[in-house]
């Protein structure tokens, strides 16, 4: 049984530049290789372009899908979740978080995001914080990793 491909992006909340093409390509990328499941974690402005990203590419790919991993259960998720299920295929909140304390959640469902990718793709301009971190965890575990 062949296991499905999947791909991931961490890049910082904040993006100074534009980065599209570059997004553009490497999404693009690993839908060439294979990949047809992409994580999101959907919390900050990378990840707005990374998902715009994935939704483009699904013009060639229409296979493959956009999940959003939500850390923990959100007031967003509870109010807004029409809308949400309309910008993703899927949107899951994995049981492995179900005890985590919402402040160790997030690093914990990057590290999920990896061990569930092939492929990750990074945007670090800076050596600290979430996205630096999965990034290096990604190399440890010898991922193909993209860097922008």
């Amino acid at each position: 049984m062949n296991k499905v491909k999947a791909c991931c992006a961490f890049g910082h909340r904040e993006v100074y530049e534009n980065i599209t093409d570059q997004l553009d390509k490497a999404v693009l990328e690993a839908a060439a290789q294979g990949c047809v499941i992409f994580y999101t974690g959907a919390m900050g402005q990378f990840d707005s372009l990374y998902a715009s990203a994935v939704r483009k590419a699904k013009r060639n790919y229409p296979n493959i899908k956009l999940i959003c991993v939500k850390p923990y259960m959100t007031k967003e998720i509870n109010e807004s979740g029409e809308y949400l299920y309309s910008l993703y295929d899927d949107i899951i909140i994995p049981t492995e978080l179900a005890d985590i304390h919402p402040k160790s959640a997030i690093p914990k469902r990057n590290r999920l995001l990896v061990d569930w990718s092939n492929i990750v793709i990074g945007y670090i301009k800076r050596q600290y914080g979430g996205a630096y971190t999965a990034i290096k965890y990604a190399q440890s575990l010898k991922k193909e990793v993209i860097i922008l």
